[in-house]
């Protein structure tokens, strides 16, 4: 074995040891798997705004500290964190579906959709999907759906941060697009702010009129659970 071939093994299984999350792409590395692309989604139970989708092929030689599980974060963490995937990462994609879609479809295959979006918009073709919870039909590479993913591993947590912070970014624009609501704070999601502003305005054009809770009649049926 070449020293420099040494020299990367010892880099993956540092990255191992730091994070058990790598292991999956070790192990897929070593089957002869180049390109593995983590895929995931933000924004499946906000009331407004896009559902937006992350893939990302991580470099495994040059693994940022910290990546976690974006829910697990604090916004600092999950913004330096994605700074640095974005360094270091061999390609990244960021995509979206908007509400009004969302309600054309449904939310689940408007998940999809910006999941396959995402990976679409990779600069490499992956050659293995690791993907959070869901399967994606008529894709040529090979994939697995992971339950929880996103805390489980490394690639899905890291297309979970780039996916998060995009979305965030896009949910402060909105704020400013259509005020009143508190998108810059809770993202869209149904929080006691969001329900008192849709009864206090009605809802808006990037609000998800298929949800129970977006119309008034509705408000006492929302689980005030704040979402990814």
């Amino acid at each position: 074995m070449s020293y420099n071939r040494r020299k990367s093994d010892a880099r993956r299984q540092a990255a191992v040891a730091r994070s058990c999350t790598a292991q999956l792409e070790w192990q897929l590395s070593q089957a002869g798997y180049r390109w593995i692309a983590g895929v995931d989604e933000v924004g499946r139970g906000a009331l407004a705004g896009p559902v937006v989708a992350g893939a990302v092929i991580l470099d495994l030689d040059c693994i940022p500290d910290g990546i976690d599980d974006s829910k697990k974060l604090t916004a600092n963490q999950r913004q330096r964190l994605a700074e640095a995937i974005k360094q270091s990462a061999v390609t990244l994609s960021v995509a979206a579906v908007e509400a009004e879609q969302v309600d054309q479809l449904g939310i689940v295959p408007a998940t999809r959709l910006a999941m396959q979006r995402a990976i679409a918009g990779l600069a490499r073709q992956p050659d293995y999907l690791l993907i959070d919870a869901l399967r994606l039909e008529g894709l040529p590479m090979p994939q697995q759906a992971i339950v929880h993913g996103d805390a489980s591993c490394l690639s899905i947590a890291a297309a979970s941060i780039v996916a998060k912070v995009a979305r965030d970014a896009m949910m402060k624009e909105l704020d400013r697009i259509y005020p009143g609501y508190g998108f810059a704070r809770h993202v869209g999601y149904g929080t006691r702010e969001h329900r008192q502003a849709l009864n206090r305005l009605g809802p808006c054009a990037i609000h998800r009129r298929s949800f129970h809770g977006v119309t008034p009649d509705l408000f006492s049926s929302i689980s005030c659970a704040v979402g990814k």
